[in-house]
Protein backbone atom coordinates (compact mmCIF):
# COMPACT_ATOMS: atom_id res chain seq x y z
CA UNK A 1 0.00 0.00 0.00
CA UNK A 2 1.25 3.58 -0.83
CA UNK A 3 1.24 6.70 1.24
CA UNK A 4 1.69 10.39 0.30
CA UNK A 5 2.02 11.26 4.07
CA UNK A 6 3.43 8.63 5.90
CA UNK A 7 5.70 5.57 5.31
CA UNK A 8 5.19 2.10 7.19
CA UNK A 9 7.99 -0.59 7.75
CA UNK A 10 8.08 -4.05 8.62
CA UNK A 11 10.70 -6.12 10.53
CA UNK A 12 10.19 -9.35 11.28
CA UNK A 13 7.26 -8.98 14.16
CA UNK A 14 7.37 -5.63 14.34
CA UNK A 15 6.18 -2.72 12.24
CA UNK A 16 7.16 1.54 12.30
CA UNK A 17 4.94 3.89 11.09
CA UNK A 18 6.61 7.55 10.24
CA UNK A 19 4.88 10.73 10.10
CA UNK A 20 6.70 11.90 7.22
CA UNK A 21 5.51 15.68 6.39
CA UNK A 22 8.60 17.23 7.71
CA UNK A 23 8.01 20.21 5.68
CA UNK A 24 5.36 20.82 7.76
CA UNK A 25 6.07 19.71 11.07
CA UNK A 26 4.60 16.46 10.06
CA UNK A 27 1.29 18.58 11.04
CA UNK A 28 -1.98 15.96 10.78
CA UNK A 29 -4.51 17.37 7.86
CA UNK A 30 -6.98 15.09 6.47
CA UNK A 31 -5.32 12.81 4.48
CA UNK A 32 -2.45 11.77 7.29
CA UNK A 33 -5.09 10.82 9.36
CA UNK A 34 -6.72 9.24 6.45
CA UNK A 35 -3.64 7.16 5.87
CA UNK A 36 -3.03 6.40 9.43
CA UNK A 37 -6.05 4.67 9.87
CA UNK A 38 -5.31 2.45 6.62
CA UNK A 39 -2.29 1.74 8.01
CA UNK A 40 -3.00 0.97 10.94
CA UNK A 41 -5.88 -1.68 10.50
CA UNK A 42 -3.66 -3.13 8.01
CA UNK A 43 -1.12 -3.79 10.31
CA UNK A 44 -3.84 -5.06 13.37
CA UNK A 45 -4.83 -7.22 10.44
CA UNK A 46 -1.79 -9.00 9.35
CA UNK A 47 -1.30 -12.20 12.29
CA UNK A 48 2.70 -11.66 11.79
CA UNK A 49 2.91 -8.09 13.42
CA UNK A 50 3.09 -7.77 17.41
CA UNK A 51 3.84 -4.55 17.83
CA UNK A 52 3.83 -1.24 16.06
CA UNK A 53 5.56 1.86 16.59
CA UNK A 54 4.69 5.49 15.97
CA UNK A 55 7.16 7.95 15.20
CA UNK A 56 7.63 11.46 12.74
CA UNK A 57 10.34 11.82 10.42
CA UNK A 58 13.22 14.57 10.95
CA UNK A 59 14.78 15.93 14.39
CA UNK A 60 12.04 18.36 15.39
CA UNK A 61 8.88 17.09 15.78
CA UNK A 62 6.58 14.20 16.34
CA UNK A 63 3.63 15.76 14.96
CA UNK A 64 3.75 19.80 15.42
CA UNK A 65 -0.38 20.07 15.67
CA UNK A 66 -3.34 19.85 13.69
CA UNK A 67 -3.18 21.43 9.87
CA UNK A 68 -5.01 24.79 10.89
CA UNK A 69 -5.81 25.70 7.26
CA UNK A 70 -8.11 22.90 7.13
CA UNK A 71 -10.57 24.12 9.86
CA UNK A 72 -9.65 27.67 10.05
CA UNK A 73 -13.45 28.42 8.70
CA UNK A 74 -15.77 25.53 9.91
CA UNK A 75 -18.86 25.96 10.93
CA UNK A 76 -20.05 24.94 14.77
CA UNK A 77 -21.41 21.27 13.11
CA UNK A 78 -18.68 21.17 10.87
CA UNK A 79 -16.06 21.66 14.08
CA UNK A 80 -18.46 18.87 15.61
CA UNK A 81 -18.20 16.29 12.64
CA UNK A 82 -14.36 17.05 12.79
CA UNK A 83 -13.34 16.08 16.42
CA UNK A 84 -16.32 13.09 15.90
CA UNK A 85 -14.93 11.89 12.64
CA UNK A 86 -11.12 12.16 13.80
CA UNK A 87 -11.82 10.31 17.12
CA UNK A 88 -13.53 7.19 15.54
CA UNK A 89 -11.27 6.99 12.70
CA UNK A 90 -7.46 7.63 14.28
CA UNK A 91 -7.45 8.53 18.06
CA UNK A 92 -10.30 6.02 19.88
CA UNK A 93 -9.25 3.08 16.92
CA UNK A 94 -5.73 3.45 18.12
CA UNK A 95 -6.63 3.51 21.90
CA UNK A 96 -8.26 0.19 21.22
CA UNK A 97 -6.24 -1.72 18.95
CA UNK A 98 -5.32 -5.06 20.37
CA UNK A 99 -1.87 -4.88 19.26
CA UNK A 100 0.41 -2.85 21.20
CA UNK A 101 1.40 0.75 19.58
CA UNK A 102 4.41 2.75 21.64
CA UNK A 103 4.62 6.46 20.44
CA UNK A 104 8.42 7.35 19.82
CA UNK A 105 8.17 11.23 20.52
CA UNK A 106 11.53 12.89 18.68
CA UNK A 107 9.88 16.58 19.11
CA UNK A 108 7.28 18.29 19.15
CA UNK A 109 4.25 16.83 20.04
CA UNK A 110 1.76 19.50 20.10
CA UNK A 111 -1.89 19.63 20.14
CA UNK A 112 -3.29 16.63 17.88
CA UNK A 113 0.58 15.62 18.15
CA UNK A 114 -0.05 15.52 21.40
CA UNK A 115 -3.19 14.07 21.52
CA UNK A 116 -1.95 10.96 18.60
CA UNK A 117 1.18 10.06 21.47
CA UNK A 118 -1.83 9.75 24.30
CA UNK A 119 -3.94 7.81 22.25
CA UNK A 120 -0.93 5.11 22.13
CA UNK A 121 -0.62 2.47 24.93
CA UNK A 122 2.40 4.18 26.24
CA UNK A 123 5.19 7.01 25.17
CA UNK A 124 9.20 7.65 24.90
CA UNK A 125 10.41 10.64 24.08
CA UNK A 126 13.64 12.11 22.84
CA UNK A 127 15.42 14.82 25.40
CA UNK A 128 14.58 17.42 22.70
CA UNK A 129 10.86 16.90 22.80
CA UNK A 130 8.16 19.55 23.99
CA UNK A 131 4.53 18.31 24.71
CA UNK A 132 1.96 20.98 25.19
CA UNK A 133 -2.07 21.18 24.40
CA UNK A 134 -2.17 25.23 22.97
CA UNK A 135 -5.18 24.80 21.82
CA UNK A 136 -7.04 27.64 23.89
CA UNK A 137 -4.45 29.97 22.43
CA UNK A 138 -6.26 29.58 19.33
CA UNK A 139 -10.26 29.92 20.69
CA UNK A 140 -10.79 26.13 20.98
CA UNK A 141 -10.30 23.11 23.00
CA UNK A 142 -8.23 20.22 22.29
CA UNK A 143 -10.75 17.98 20.03
CA UNK A 144 -9.42 14.83 19.71
CA UNK A 145 -10.06 13.27 23.06
CA UNK A 146 -6.99 15.80 24.91
CA UNK A 147 -9.14 16.83 27.79
CA UNK A 148 -10.37 12.86 28.50
CA UNK A 149 -7.03 11.71 28.06
CA UNK A 150 -4.46 13.90 29.59
CA UNK A 151 -5.80 13.78 32.71
CA UNK A 152 -5.89 10.25 32.97
CA UNK A 153 -2.39 10.50 32.76
CA UNK A 154 -1.24 13.03 34.57
CA UNK A 155 -4.09 14.07 36.92
CA UNK A 156 -6.72 16.99 36.74
CA UNK A 157 -4.50 19.53 37.94
CA UNK A 158 -1.65 19.33 36.01
CA UNK A 159 -3.95 18.34 32.97
CA UNK A 160 -5.86 21.86 33.40
CA UNK A 161 -2.79 23.72 34.24
CA UNK A 162 -1.12 22.67 30.45
CA UNK A 163 -4.85 23.32 29.18
CA UNK A 164 -5.20 26.71 30.33
CA UNK A 165 -1.88 28.20 30.39
CA UNK A 166 -1.14 25.91 26.52
CA UNK A 167 2.29 25.71 27.53
CA UNK A 168 5.17 23.31 26.80
CA UNK A 169 6.25 20.95 28.91
CA UNK A 170 9.69 19.06 28.38
CA UNK A 171 10.67 15.36 28.10
CA UNK A 172 11.94 15.41 31.71
CA UNK A 173 8.94 17.08 33.35
CA UNK A 174 6.87 15.02 30.94
CA UNK A 175 8.21 11.75 32.53
CA UNK A 176 8.10 12.90 36.37
CA UNK A 177 4.52 13.91 35.56
CA UNK A 178 3.47 10.35 33.76
CA UNK A 179 2.86 11.58 30.50
CA UNK A 180 5.55 9.99 29.18
CA UNK A 181 7.77 6.24 30.19
CA UNK A 182 11.29 6.78 29.75
CA UNK A 183 13.74 9.59 28.34
CA UNK A 184 16.80 8.94 25.71
CA UNK A 185 18.85 10.71 23.02
CA UNK A 186 17.68 11.59 20.02
CA UNK A 187 20.00 9.16 18.58
CA UNK A 188 18.76 6.27 20.77
CA UNK A 189 15.07 6.93 20.54
CA UNK A 190 14.11 4.42 18.17
CA UNK A 191 16.69 1.94 19.51
CA UNK A 192 14.91 1.96 22.79
CA UNK A 193 11.62 1.93 20.71
CA UNK A 194 12.59 -1.29 19.64
CA UNK A 195 14.37 -2.72 22.72
CA UNK A 196 10.85 -2.39 23.98
CA UNK A 197 9.02 -3.62 21.06
CA UNK A 198 11.28 -6.72 21.59
CA UNK A 199 10.48 -7.86 24.50
CA UNK A 200 6.72 -7.53 23.93
CA UNK A 201 7.13 -9.54 20.97
CA UNK A 202 8.43 -12.10 23.05
CA UNK A 203 5.29 -12.92 25.13
CA UNK A 204 1.51 -13.88 24.27
CA UNK A 205 0.12 -11.42 21.75
CA UNK A 206 -3.38 -12.53 22.99
CA UNK A 207 -2.52 -12.24 26.68
CA UNK A 208 -1.41 -8.60 25.87
CA UNK A 209 -4.76 -8.28 23.99
CA UNK A 210 -6.62 -9.05 26.53
CA UNK A 211 -4.81 -6.83 29.43
CA UNK A 212 -5.27 -3.66 27.04
CA UNK A 213 -9.26 -4.73 26.97
CA UNK A 214 -8.95 -5.13 30.64
CA UNK A 215 -7.01 -2.04 31.24
CA UNK A 216 -9.09 0.59 29.05
CA UNK A 217 -12.12 -0.91 30.77
CA UNK A 218 -11.48 0.75 33.76
CA UNK A 219 -11.34 4.55 32.15
CA UNK A 220 -14.76 3.67 29.86
CA UNK A 221 -17.77 5.08 32.08
CA UNK A 222 -20.58 2.63 33.63
CA UNK A 223 -18.03 -0.35 32.91
CA UNK A 224 -16.68 -1.98 35.89
CA UNK A 225 -12.97 -3.15 35.00
CA UNK A 226 -12.70 -5.62 37.55
CA UNK A 227 -15.18 -7.44 35.74
CA UNK A 228 -13.79 -7.55 32.57
CA UNK A 229 -10.69 -8.21 34.50
CA UNK A 230 -12.52 -11.24 35.77
CA UNK A 231 -13.98 -12.69 31.70
CA UNK A 232 -10.70 -11.98 29.84
CA UNK A 233 -8.17 -13.54 32.53
CA UNK A 234 -10.68 -16.54 32.18
CA UNK A 235 -11.17 -16.73 28.51
CA UNK A 236 -7.21 -16.98 28.57
CA UNK A 237 -7.32 -20.38 30.15
CA UNK A 238 -8.89 -21.27 26.50
CA UNK A 239 -6.32 -20.32 24.49
CA UNK A 240 -2.99 -22.26 23.10
CA UNK A 241 -0.90 -19.47 24.56
CA UNK A 242 -1.89 -20.53 28.13
CA UNK A 243 -0.86 -23.74 27.48
CA UNK A 244 1.99 -23.09 25.92
CA UNK A 245 3.03 -20.83 28.17
CA UNK A 246 2.32 -22.34 31.55
CA UNK A 247 3.98 -25.74 30.11
CA UNK A 248 6.71 -24.22 29.45
CA UNK A 249 7.34 -22.44 32.91
CA UNK A 250 6.56 -25.74 34.45
CA UNK A 251 9.19 -27.64 32.18
CA UNK A 252 11.90 -24.98 32.95
CA UNK A 253 11.98 -23.63 28.71
CA UNK A 254 11.23 -20.45 26.98
CA UNK A 255 7.91 -20.79 25.45
CA UNK A 256 6.79 -20.40 21.82
CA UNK A 257 3.91 -18.40 21.50
CA UNK A 258 2.18 -19.06 17.83
CA UNK A 259 -0.89 -16.48 19.15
Amino acid sequence: MNFENILVDKNDSLAQITINRPKKLNALNKATINELNLAFEALEDDNSIRVIILTGSGEKAFVAGADISEFAHFSVDEGRSLAKSGQEMLFDYVENLSTPVIAALNGFALGGGLELAMCCHFRIASDNAKMGLPEVSLGVIPGYGGTQRLPQLVGKGKAMEMIMTAGMISAEESKECGLINQVTTQEELLPLANKIASKIARNSSVAISAAIRAINANFEYGVNGFDVEIEEFGECFGTKDFSEGTTAFLNKTKPSFKN
